[in-house]
């Protein structure tokens, strides 16, 4: 089995944009969008029963190590956005990419990814491929 039609790959979660996430003119903060990346990525992570507090249990954090944003238009205080968060790769690391719109019109705003890779924790090894648990997790036969 793959992910590819696994309805947990994707999640969507709705935001409002606080004000303290705006400068003076109410535009948003552009490290800001990684906040909402993040809170995006916890929700798809535990559709698997793979959240954070689960990756430390098992063993293993997940620091970011590469990330992506592409501003298309503004996000602006009280605008109401949607975050999709979709993972894309987990043989080697975890890939998720993300999509902001306009929870209204739909209209996207910004699009982005973070890559993370696991470390055991207790030698602090980078592992070249993803841990046995993480497939598990994701109900796939490793790779």
């Amino acid at each position: 089995m793959t992910l590819k039609h696994d309805p947990r790959a994707s999640v969507d979660v709705e935001i409002t944009v606080p004000f303290h996430d705006a400068d003076a003119m109410g535009v948003v903060w552009h490290g800001n969008y990684f906040r909402y990346f993040e809170i995006a990525r916890e929700a798809l992570l535990k559709q698997f029963d793979y959240g954070y507090r689960q990756m430390k249990e098992s063993g293993y954090v997940w620091p970011i190590i590469d990330t992506r944003v592409k501003y298309v238009s503004p996000l602006l205080f009280e605008q109401r956005i949607r975050v999709r968060a979709r993972l894309t790769e987990y043989e080697n690391r975890l890939r998720i990419d993300y999509v902001i719109t306009d929870a209204e019109s739909g209209k996207r705003t910004t699009k982005g990814y973070t890559i993370q890779v696991a470390v055991e924790e207790k030698s602090g090894e980078m592992c070249f491929v993803s841990p046995p648990i993480l497939f598990e997790k994701l109900g796939v036969a490793a790779a």
